[in-house]
C-alpha cells in the first residue's frame, strides 16, 4: 500500500466539556476515495478542518507527506475582500499554475467570473468555491457538503470531474447517489471515534446496522453478566476473601464499563401538524406564463394536483423552480394563463436560504416567536425542550445562539419551524440540505406518511425517487412537462438527461455578457486549458506507448516463451494489446486537437 499523503493519528477535541473527538485516526493515500459518514454534530466538519490544518486538536499528531497540496472546501465560503469571482478563484492557485484553469473551471460551472461575491446566489457561492479547490490540481481535496445548492446538471458535472481526477479524496456529503458514486471506503465517525471498511458508500448502510445490532447485544449481554454478579454479591458469597475481592472489584469494573458507555444517538421524531383535509382537487393550472423581459420563465403549463400527490420540481439554477412553485401557491400571479387554488387549504413551507432565522436569536426563540417557554403545534402547545427532542438538540442549546448552530442543526431548525404550522400542503426548498442520512430517513418516511400534498424543489436524486410520485423538468423556453415517478423515471421516459438546459443557461450568460460589450461580435473559440495541454503532452505519451510496444513485443518474440513461463505470456501479451489501444487513442485524440487548432487559426 503507498504511504498516506494525509494521516491523523490519536485526535482528541473537547468542547464545552463533551469530548467530540477521542482518539479519531484516518489515513488517505493517493487516489484514494474515502466517504465520511456521521450524525449531524459529530465532528465531521471539524475533523476535516484539522485534517485542513485549520483547527488545532487537544492533542493527536497530523502528517502531511512533504509537497502534497491540499485544498479544503468549507460549506460557507469566505470571499474575503475579493471584489470578483474570479480574483477569489485565482487567490487559490499556487506560485506557477495556469490562471487559465482558473477561467476554464469557472466558465464550466456556468459562471462569468465577474461576479460580486457579496451578492452571490447559495449556489453562486458553492460554485466560486468549488473552481477555487480544483484549479490548482491538489494532491488531496477536502470537500464538506460539495452538493449543497447545486444544481442537479452541476452536480452530475461535478461527479465526472471528481472521476477523471487523480488526487485522493475525503468527502462528507448527504447525498446517497454521488457518494455512492464516487467513494471507494468509508469512514465512519461515531460517538468520537472511527471505524473504516474498504468498501463504498453503498455497503455503509447495511454494515452500520450489523455494527449496531451487535453493540446491542453486547450490552445485553453485559447487563445479564451484571444482573447475575449483583446476585451473588447478595446471595453466593463465600468465606474465600481473596477470590471475593477479585470477583467484587470485577463488578465494579463492569459498572463502571456501563455507567460510561455512550449509546448511539436516536433519530430525530419529525411529525408534520396536520390540518384538516384539503379538498381533492389541490391546485389547478391552465396555460399559465411567465417572463422577465424577453426571457420566457414559464410558457403554456397545465397541471392538476390532487390531494395526497408529492410532486419534485427539477431543473438548472436559473431555470424558473422557484418561480413556478410561487405562482402554482398563489404567491405570485401568472402573466397568462389561470390558476384556481382548492378548498381548505393550509400551506406551511420550508425556505431554503433560511433567510427568516436572526442569526443573533437563540434556538428557543427561533422555535417559540419569543416570550414563552411554549411552541405551538398545530394550535396546541408543546415545551420547547420536549419538542427540541424531538428534532435531538439537547437542552442546554435552549440559549444557543442560532450563528454558532451547524449546518444541519439549523437544517433541522427549519424543519421544527416548518412542521410545527398545521398544513395539508407543504412546499419544500430544499429540505435535505445538511441533513444527516438517519434524519433524512426519517424525513422520508414523514413525508411518505404525511396525509396532505406535498410540492418540493430538490436536486438530490435518490430523495427524488424515494419520495415523489411525479416530476415536473424544464424542457427549454419556458416549457414544462410532468413525467411520472421519481428523478429515475423522469430520465428513461426523457431519453435525455439535462445537461443540454444546463448548457443554454450557461451560453445565455455568456451571449449576454458579449452583447452588453460588443453588440455586433461573437466570442472567438479558444482551445481550453484542457485542450493545450493535450496538444502539447500528447506526442511525448504516444512515444512512450511506443516504446512499450517494442518491449513488450520483444518479449512475445521468444516463441519458446509460452511454454516456459505462461505467466509472463500472459501478462506480456495483455500489456502489448492495452497499450496498441491506449496508442491509437492518443492518436485519434491529437489528430482531433491538431484540426480544431487549424480550424481556429484560420478563423
Amino acid at each position: 500500500m503507498p504511504p498516506p499523503l494525509i494521516q491523523l493519528k490519536d485526535i482528541a477535541l473537547t468542547f464545552g466539556g463533551t469530548p467530540l473527538l477521542s482518539g479519531v485516526e484516518l489515513s488517505v493515500s493517493t487516489a484514494e476515495r474515502v466517504c465520511l459518514i456521521g450524525r449531524n454534530g459529530s465532528g465531521k466538519s471539524t475533523l476535516l478542518k484539522i485534517a485542513a490544518g485549520l483547527v488545532e486538536p487537544d492533542s493527536g499528531s497530523r502528517f502531511v507527506q512533504p509537497g502534497a497540496t491540499i485544498r479544503y472546501l468549507p460549506q460557507e465560503p469566505d470571499f474575503g475582500a475579493h471584489k470578483t469571482t474570479l480574483a477569489y478563484v485565482e487567490a487559490g492557485l499556487n506560485p506557477g499554475d495556469d490562471h487559465y484553469q482558473a477561467r476554464y473551471l469557472i466558465e464550466q460551472l456556468g459562471l462569468s467570473g465577474d461576479e460580486d461575491p457579496a451578492h452571490v446566489s447559495g449556489g453562486e457561492a458553492r460554485r466560486a468555491a468549488l473552481a477555487r479547490v480544483l484549479a490548482p490540481a491538489p494532491d488531496i481535496l477536502l470537500l464538506d457538503e460539495p452538493t449543497n445548492h447545486l444544481d442537479l446538471t452541476t452536480i452530475e458535472w461535478l461527479e465526472g470531474e471528481l472521476e477523471s481526477r487523480r488526487c485522493a479524496l475525503v468527502i462528507i456529503s448527504h447525498d446517497r447517489r454521488f457518494l455512492s458514486n464516487l467513494s471507494r471506503s468509508t469512514a465512519w465517525l461515531d460517538r468520537g471515534q472511527i471505524r473504516q471498511i474498504d468498501r463504498g458508500f453503498s455497503a455503509f448502510e447495511a454494515w452500520r446496522d450489523e455494527v449496531l445490532a451487535e453493540e446491542e447485544r453486547d450490552q445485553h449481554k453485559l447487563d445479564r453478566k451484571i444482573v447475575n454478579e449483583e446476585h451473588w454479591l447478595r446471595y453466593g458469597v463465600s468465606g474465600r476473601r481473596k477470590r471475593n475481592v477479585k470477583r467484587l472489584g470485577n463488578l465494579h469494573a463492569l459498572r463502571d464499563q456501563r455507567r460510561t458507555y455512550r449509546g448511539a444517538t436516536g433519530n430525530a421524531s419529525l411529525a408534520a401538524a396536520e390540518a384538516d383535509k384539503s379538498g381533492k382537487l389541490v391546485i389547478e393550472a391552465k396555460n399559465i406564463g411567465k417572463s422577465f423581459g424577453d426571457r420566457k420563465i414559464v410558457e403554456g403549463f397545465s397541471i392538476r394536483v390532487q390531494r395526497g400527490d408529492r410532486i419534485g420540481i427539477v431543473g438548472p439554477n436559473g431555470a424558473g423552480k422557484t418561480t413556478l412553485i410561487d405562482m402554482l401557491t398563489g404567491g405570485s400571479p401568472p402573466d397568462s394563463g389561470t390558476i384556481r387554488l382548492g378548498a381548505n387549504i393550509e400551506m406551511a413551507t420550508l425556505d431554503q436560504h433560511r433567510e427568516s432565522l436572526d442569526p443573533k436569536s437563540t434556538l428557543a426563540d427561533a422555535l417559540t416567536g419569543g416570550g414563552s417557554d411554549h411552541v405551538m403545534i398545530g394550535g396546541k402547545p408543546k415545551h420547547v425542550v420536549s419538542y427540541m427532542k424531538d428534532f435531538l438538540f439537547a437542552q442546554e442549546q435552549m440559549r444557543t445562539p442560532l450563528e454558532v448552530l451547524s449546518g444541519g442543526e439549523r437544517g433541522r431548525l427549519m424543519l421544527a419551524r416548518s412542521l410545527a404550522k398545521a398544513s395539508n400542503l407543504l412546499v419544500l426548498d430544499e429540505p435535505t440540505n445538511d441533513l444527516d442520512l438517519e434524519t433524512l430517513d426519517v424525513l422520508e418516511e414523514m413525508l411518505g406518511d404525511y396525509e396532505g400534498t406535498v410540492i418540493l424543489i430538490s436536486h438530490d436524486r435518490d430523495f427524488l425517487d424515494r419520495v415523489v410520485t411525479s416530476v415536473i423538468a424544464p424542457e427549454g423556453d419556458g416549457r414544462w412537462i410532468e413525467y411520472a415517478g421519481g428523478y429515475t423515471d423522469m430520465l428513461a421516459q426523457r431519453g435525455a438527461d439535462l445537461k443540454r438546459e444546463a448548457v443554454k443557461v450557461a451560453e445565455e450568460k455568456r451571449e449576454a455578457r458579449v452583447a452588453a460589450g460588443s453588440p455586433s461580435t461573437g466570442p472567438k473559440r479558444r482551445l481550453n486549458f484542457n485542450e493545450k495541454h493535450a496538444l502539447e503532452t500528447l506526442p511525448k505519451t504516444m512515444a512512450k506507448l511506443q516504446a512499450e510496444i517494442a518491449k513488450q513485443q520483444r518479449i512475445l518474440d521468444d516463441t519458446d516463451l509460452y511454454k516456459k513461463n505462461r505467466k509472463k505470456f500472459d501478462s506480456a501479451s495483455d500489456a502489448l494489446t492495452k497499450a496498441q489501444k491506449d496508442l491509437q487513442e492518443a492518436e485519434d485524440k491529437w489528430l482531433e486537437l491538431e484540426v480544431l487548432r487549424e480550424e481556429i487559426e484560420q478563423a
